[in-house]
């Protein structure tokens, strides 16, 4: 059994969610009760450890590895952007083959390696978190104003966040800063997730609407901006929650730096650029009611995509575990990543 935070019940209440079985798992993914990309990832890795659980007693590691191969490509149909959930599953599967090929498993054994997988993969999210943290809360000086967008701290990751952990690690230097977070319609995930967090960390924050932010830029009340991303292709473009490459216009429109914090599992070296990545679109109720009240004429057409894209020479820099890439390029992710 999976525990998550019902992240669709905060802040109003406070619930885990109890995850039996990959059908479960998969609707916790969909639905959002489990979001932001490394933690889509890390709820992912433990799909085939539950799919392992449904089989008979008789079953074989054959059956085994079938099962959990079956298992990666349903959760794989999840979400289609964040490409933590594809590596997460990706790696699981290939932890199972390799196991399986090299020696002679029974089922429990194929459960307990798996099962070490999954856990390895949340220890290094846990750790990656306080990494980035680390190389990135020399940015925020005393006295800061900080602007984000979504949520991207310790509910989005196993650990401690990625934007946010930037947050954490400048507070436990003992800088005092405001953050100011983006409601970040349609679902609110600043107002909800982002305040919640930083107000329980005991860090000044201030929920402002979507549309008010280059005003803030204008009246120098923006120092900078840190997001997370979901995923970034390989010349740096990165995608993150709708309302991110307007804040980079912005940004770059008023001199403020704009900084994207995400792990090493967010690149996609794959793609070439942004232009490849794959936008999920999303349910029209989204934007068409609010806590179930109508907010918009019954049948008018809505386009709800959940990400944008923010172009590599929009981002100062990306914040990662393993450092930081300023004005990011292929060459200089490549070189950061150690990848030919």
């Amino acid at each position: 059994m999976l525990e998550l935070i019902d992240q669709r019940r905060l802040p109003g209440e406070f619930v885990t969610l109890l995850v039996r079985d990959t059908q479960q798992l998969h609707e916790a993914i969909r639905t959002l009760a489990v979001r932001g990309a490394p933690a889509i990832g890390v709820a992912a890795a433990y799909g085939p450890v539950l799919a392992l659980q449904t089989l008979r007693a008789d079953a074989t590691t054959v059956d085994g590895l079938k099962t959990i191969v079956e298992a990666c490509e349903f959760l794989a149909t999840s979400r289609p952007t964040a490409v933590n959930l594809f590596w997460a599953l990706d790696r699981v599967r290939r932890k199972a083959q390799a196991v399986c090929r090299h020696s002679r498993l029974t089922l429990g054994e194929l459960h307990e390696a798996i099962l070490a997988e999954a856990n390895a993969i949340r220890d290094e999210d846990v750790a990656m978190c306080r990494a980035i943290g680390r190389h990135g809360e020399a940015l925020i000086r005393d006295g800061a104003g900080v602007l984000t967008h979504c949520n991207a701290g310790a509910l989005a990751t196993a650990g401690q966040g990625t934007a946010l952990s930037v947050m954490f690690e400048a507070q436990t230097k003992g800088r005092s800063f405001k953050v100011y977070a983006d409601e970040t319609r349609p679902l609110l995930q600043g107002a909800r997730l982002t305040a919640w967090e930083l107000q329980q960390a005991g860090i000044d924050v201030t929920v402002i609407c979507d549309n008010m932010a280059g005003w803030l830029m204008k009246e120098g009340r923006i120092d900078l901006v840190i997001t997370g991303a979901d995923r970034i292709a390989a010349n740096g473009d990165a995608a993150n929650k709708i309302g991110t490459y307007s804040l980079s216009v912005l940004a770059k429109q008023h001199g403020v730096p704009f900084y994207i914090a995400a792990p090493s599992s967010t690149f996609d070296l794959s793609i070439a650029g942004g232009d490849e990545i794959p936008i999920e679109q999303r349910e029209s109720s989204e934007v068409t009611r609010l806590a179930g009240v109508p907010t918009a004429p019954d049948g008018v057409a809505v386009y709800n995509p959940a990400f944008d894209v923010t172009p590599a020479h929009n981002i100062t820099a990306i914040i990662t575990e393993k450092g930081v890439v300023e004005n990011p390029d292929a060459v200089r992710i490549r070189r950061l990543l150690g990848t030919p």
